[in-house]
Order: C-alpha cells, then sequence, then structure tokens
C-alpha cells in the first residue's frame, strides 16, 4: 500500500510540473518554456516566433511562443509561472520593477530578470484624417489609446500630456492594434496609438488598403516627454517603411526587451541568450528587426536587473551588466 501511495505522489508532481509552462519533454527530456509575446497583429508575436525557434534550434530548450495581452500580462504571466520568458516594453517593465503606474495596485513585481534589449519600440500614431497633422490636432477626435493600464495607454498619456492634453480632451478608445486599424479603416476612430516597432503588420496592413500616414512625434512635444520620462529617445521611423510614406517620421521610442524568470537556471539563461546574440545574421534574415540586435543595445538603459545567465555572456563579450 505504500508503494502504491509513493506511486500516486509521484505521478502528482510530474503532473504538476507538466502544467506549469516550464518543465520537460517527457519523450525527449529537454527543457521547456513558454514565451509570452504579444497579439497577432503586433511585431512581438511574429519577431518572437523567429526568438523562440533560434532558441529551441541553438540550446535544445523547448521555446513556445503564445500569443498574449502584451507586456504587462506577460510580466503577470511570469510572475505566475504561466510563462518563463517574454517580451516586455522597457517603461513597463520600469512600472514592473518599482511597483508604479499599470502596476499600482499589484504592487512591485521582482520576479523576473533582463536577458537583453531587442529592439526600439516607435511611438507611432497613425490616421487617415487629413485635418490631424501634429498631436494637438486630437482635441475632441476619437482616438484608440491601447488598453487600459496597457503600455500602450501609458505612452499616449505620456504623449498627450507633453502637448498638453490629458485622456479627458480626446474621445478615448481602448483597442487593440488590429482593431485600433479596421476601426480606422470603417471610420469609427480618427486616429490611434500603436506602439511596436516599426513596420508593424497592423499599419502595414493599413496602409496598404487605404490612405493612411504616421503624425510626427518631435520639437517641444517630444523635449518635454523625454525630460519628463527619461526612459523615451527620439526615433526616425525611416521613408518607406510603410506604403505612401515618402519620407522620414520622427517620433519617439521605448525599448522592446526579453524578460526571463528569475528562478531559470544560469546555464539555461546563458545558453539562450548565446542563441540570440551569437545569430544575429540569420535571426536579420527571417525579421528585420534583427538588424537592431547589437550588444550595446542588449545593454543599454536597462531599467531592471540581468539575470545572472545573461551576464555571464556579455561579461564574455566585455560588457559588465547589473545583477540582483
Amino acid at each position: 500500500m505504500k508503494k502504491i501511495i509513493a506511486l500516486l505522489l509521484v505521478l502528482v508532481m510530474a503532473l504538476g510540473l507538466a502544467a506549469c509552462g516550464e518543465g520537460s519533454d517527457s519523450k525527449t527530456g529537454a527543457t521547456k518554456m513558454t514565451m509570452g509575446t504579444g497579439g497577432p497583429s503586433g511585431t512581438y508575436y511574429a519577431y518572437g516566433g523567429v526568438l523562440g525557434k533560434y532558441m529551441t534550434d541553438e540550446t535544445g530548450i523547448a521555446v513556445n511562443a503564445v500569443s498574449t495581452d502584451g507586456s504587462k500580462a506577460n510580466i503577470v504571466g511570469i510572475d505566475y509561472g504561466d510563462y518563463q520568458l517574454a517580451t516586455v516594453q522597457s517603461d513597463v517593465m520600469a512600472y514592473a520593477w518599482e511597483g508604479s503606474r499599470s502596476f499600482e495596485d499589484e504592487g512591485k513585481i521582482q520576479s523576473f530578470r533582463v536577458i537583453g534589449g531587442l529592439y526600439a519600440e516607435a511611438v507611432q500614431l497613425v490616421t487617415m484624417d487629413a485635418n490631424i497633422k501634429s498631436i494637438a490636432d486630437l482635441r475632441g477626435k476619437n482616438v484608440s489609446i491601447g488598453a487600459p493600464g496597457s503600455g500602450v495607454y501609458f505612452n499616449a498619456v505620456d504623449v498627450l500630456n507633453a502637448a498638453g492634453l490629458t485622456v479627458e480632451d480626446i474621445n478615448a478608445q481602448y483597442q487593440s492594434f488590429g482593431d485600433s486599424a479596421d476601426a480606422l479603416k470603417d471610420g469609427k476612430i480618427d486616429a490611434a496609438f500603436i506602439v511596436a516597432g516599426a513596420p508593424t503588420p497592423a499599419i502595414t496592413e493599413l496602409a496598404t488598403s487605404a490612405n493612411a500616414y504616421l503624425v510626427p512625434i518631435d520639437g517641444e512635444v517630444a523635449d518635454n516627454l523625454m525630460a519628463s520620462c527619461p526612459f523615451y529617445t527620439v526615433y526616425e521611423i525611416p521613408a518607406g517603411t510603410y506604403k505612401g510614406q515618402d519620407a522620414a517620421v520622427k517620433t519617439v521610442t521605448v525599448k522592446a526587451t526579453l524578460i526571463v524568470d528569475a528562478d531559470a537556471t544560469e546555464d539555461d539563461v546563458y545558453k539562450l541568450t548565446a542563441a540570440i546574440f551569437d545569430n544575429i545574421d540569420g535571426i536579420t534574415k527571417e525579421h528585420a528587426k534583427g538588424a537592431e540586435l547589437t550588444l550595446q543595445n542588449a545593454t543599454d538603459g536597462m531599467t531592471a536587473p540581468f539575470h545572472a545567465g545573461a551576464a555571464k555572456y556579455f561579461k564574455e563579450k566585455g560588457i559588465e551588466v547589473e545583477t540582483n
């Protein structure tokens, strides 16, 4: 009887591990990790799939990239044990670490560590209304600003505030990238904030089928924004990024960042980091954002500590980063 009970306990423990995102494949014994990305119309999802493929192929760790609600959901998901890897905005990562803004209710979440910065996430204001030429022109308009409490929401609020506006000065709509593009085409909204690596699939599709264009975020608005929120930097979306975009568009950006469960082993995270930064050329061939993968970009401006495994990799490349 004791042997039967012991066997049942072992089976229960095995099922518990299988229920979590991280575990091992019953056939191969390989470690499995689930990677939170973003919605299917954004850059996170497509790019996360490419990174997941390289991490799996190069390390033997089975990385499964899944569609999610984005940065905040990914950080909470790591904290709950649903995900072990995730792509997040650098500003949202800072809010989680500090327990501020979108994480005021939850408080500080520090169960993750940084692997590295990936690429610039441009704050893109897209419209089909020829009368909207600046942020000030949004007053009284129907504007999509992302889900309440999301990274996009706070980016939109920051930009509006830098232009002397508040959410009350617009008719705010809370929509995903894909829903925003559909609403613009249908004339239900006048403009939408989309924060993602350019080109963003939702905007590409919109620009291909309709007369859409980007509104610049520059000059005094950009200056005010960076003075109050130092994690923003200036950025130019090159001409030709979208159909009909004949000139570069000035805007601001945060940084897409890859994070990992703080409890992941140093050896696993070292291998995952190497799988990305030793294969930049191959990744770039599969996704344009790979061109922004550099050791400098990976390690500059992080607002949370690095995982020891990532720190080991960067130290071998001559770069010291903070760990905790």
